[in-house]
């Protein structure tokens, strides 16, 4: 039998303790004499830092103390909570521009399909727009050297065509309509980040606005889409925020107080170094008797769930689809010198009942915390609301005392299930390998002149259909080496129709056609919209139990409907009473 070998763990408590001296700050402990270095090393404040000195100046073999550091700091802040993380300096540039409003490139959304840059589209008064770069462009050269092949990948493409606004990118373009290579020198500019992805009219009465993020200009974003929607005498709307994994705080208490009057409390803050922060509405909101429904599913998160939260605490609007993700963790960013970052969780956060929906975790234990959507899927949840259990220790009340729960994300006051007509083997295959997307690519690509023609999402589909998609699609399948199976297309065949015009008309479109295609079959949107038909928006006050009381001279115990009905009932009087928590 083998010996262990008792040092396996050495690398592992270095890197620990070594970020665990970086994160209190205390840095390269200095001292020279031994004595002194034995006092040190038995006081706990500066233990660990005298660690790294020791390794530094003594371990056996020289160590890249720098590549130790990286890869220790996830680790560390990782037996923490499973939202503080590590921010390499090579990944904060990217991470910060999704939520800070722009960042700077050469304007174009692109894909990359057969190792070369595809451009899908390119963005309105972008510097790629003012050179005359055109969707269906294929980028097969950077700064006259090839950019094709395996080298291509999503984090090289980025690397050479964003940079620092003002330089400049030669780029070499192999266009449908041309011979030889045409050649773009592109000057890097600016480019929004548009976090509202959708607004518009869902039909004569009622508006729509779907929000991926809460970034910093989102409440700018947002004030602009309701301005829009009143134009056109929006007399309720629909915040869709599915999907929304949240973003800034102050983001989202700035856009929920458009929603709610003066004094209404938003959301607080509470940590072990942080002191109780209340935040109120202040009374500019421009909706503030506007009738609302708000959208969440179990991707919605953090911010999505602060707004989500003080919508349904105040009674301000209903909540409809499914239980949100349940974070309820308020990180703290803070830069180091070299660039790279960490986001600390400092406090946590309360909905105006009272309530902490932060699901439950252990402490540098989240590889089930991270797989909880998938328990949930498991266990049905995504497809029937009495799967769902709630902890009956965390009853709260809103305002109106409807009940309430924390511990687990925000529940839906209308919980709609996940669509399962229609989806089979096949339509699973052909997503998840990215067929269709990859299909209609080209098809739109092959067709772009023709389709062009068509300025709206009607007149496209009305065209699409026409062409038969569908069964030029199974026979590019069928090249794909996917198993043409009859009856499982055929019971696949309307979602299989649907998301290739989806793609197209988003190829051709954009986003918010594609987002107003999808929500013309899409359920919880027409719960949504049929709960503000019937003018349902603003909850109701509980249901009143039905009390029964003896009557006074009988002198028998108070009883209620719920009594055994076996036993003999004396003469009685009615009393309504509100349901207690």
């Amino acid at each position: 039998m083998g010996t262990k070998n008792p040092f396996r763990f050495t690398p592992l408590i270095i890197a620990v303790s070594i970020v665990t001296g970086i994160v209190i700050g205390t840095f390269y402990a200095r001292n020279d004499s031994g004595s002194k270095l034995s006092g040190i090393i038995n006081g706990s404040t500066n233990k660990l830092s005298t660690l790294l000195r020791i390794v530094d100046d003594q371990y056996v073999d020289s160590v890249d103390m720098t590549d130790l550091i990286e890869k220790a700091m996830p680790q560390i802040l990782g037996e923490l909570d499973p939202h503080s993380i590590y921010i390499p300096a090579k990944d904060l540039e990217a991470v910060n521009s999704e939520l800070e409003g722009s960042f700077s490139g050469i304007g174009i959304q692109f894909s990359i399909q057969q190792d070369t840059i595809h451009v899908n589209s390119v963005i309105p008064g972008g510097p790629s727009e003012k050179v005359g770069l055109m969707a269906g462009d294929r980028i097969v050269a950077v700064n006259d050297s090839a950019f094709v092949g395996k080298k291509v990948t999503n984090e090289t493409a980025m690397k050479n065509l964003k940079g620092p606004k003002g330089t400049e990118v030669k780029l070499g373009i192999k266009r449908r309509t041309e011979k030889e290579i045409i050649s773009f020198t592109i000057v890097r500019g600016d480019i929004p980040q548009h976090t509202v992805d959708a607004a518009y009219m869902i039909d004569d009465k009622f508006g729509y606005i779907q929000i991926s993020k809460f970034g910093r200009t989102t409440h700018i974003e947002l004030l602009s889409a309701i301005a829009s929607l009143k134009h056109n005498n929006c007399q309720g709307v629909i915040i869709d925020l599915r999907g929304n994994t949240g973003g800034y705080m102050e983001a989202a208490i700035r856009m929920v107080n458009e929603f709610l009057s003066e004094g209404k409390l938003i959301v607080y803050t509470q940590g072990r170094k942080y002191a109780r922060d209340d935040k109120y509405a202040n009374g500019t909101g421009s909706c503030q008797t506007l009738p609302m429904v708000v959208l969440i599913d179990e991707l919605s998160a953090s911010a999505s769930e602060i707004f989500a939260g003080a919508i349904q605490d105040n009674d301000r609007g209903t909540i409809v689809g499914r239980r949100s993700f349940g974070k309820g963790l308020v990180q703290q960013p803070i830069e180091f010198n070299d660039g790279s970052a960490i986001r600390l969780t400092i406090a946590n956060y309360y909905t105006p009942a009272g309530r902490s929906i932060q699901k439950p975790y252990e402490n540098g234990k989240d590889a089930n915390y991270e797989l909880d959507w998938y328990t949930r899927y498991e266990h049905g949840e995504f497809f029937s609301e009495d799967s769902i259990k709630m902890n009956e220790n965390l009853r709260f009340k809103t305002s109106l005392g409807r009940v309430v729960y924390g511990g687990g994300g925000i529940m839906p006051d209308v919980f709609v299930p996940q669509d399962t007509i229609g989806i089979t083997s096949y339509l699973r295959t052909v997503i998840n390998h990215g067929y269709t997307y990859q299909f209609t690519f080209q098809y739109t690509d092959k067709n772009r002149e023709k389709l062009a023609e068509f300025e709206d999402t009607e007149s496209l589909v009305k065209h699409l259909t026409s062409q038969n998609l569908l069964m030029q699609f199974i026979r590019y399948a069928d090249e794909k080496e996917v198993k043409r199976r009859n009856i499982l297309i055929n019971k696949s065949y309307r979602l299989l129709e649907r998301n290739l015009y989806g793609y197209v008309v988003r190829n051709m479109l954009g986003e918010e056609a594609y987002i107003e295609y999808f929500n013309q079959t899409d359920n919880t949107v027409l719960k949504a919209l049929e709960i503000l038909e019937k003018g349902e928006a603003l909850p109701k006050p509980p249901a009143e139990e039905i009390v029964i009381e003896p009557l006074p001279d009988e002198g028998t115990e108070k009883t209620t409907a719920q009594a055994d009905t076996r036993e003999e009932v004396p003469a009685l009087r009615l009393y309504a009473h509100s349901l207690v928590g």
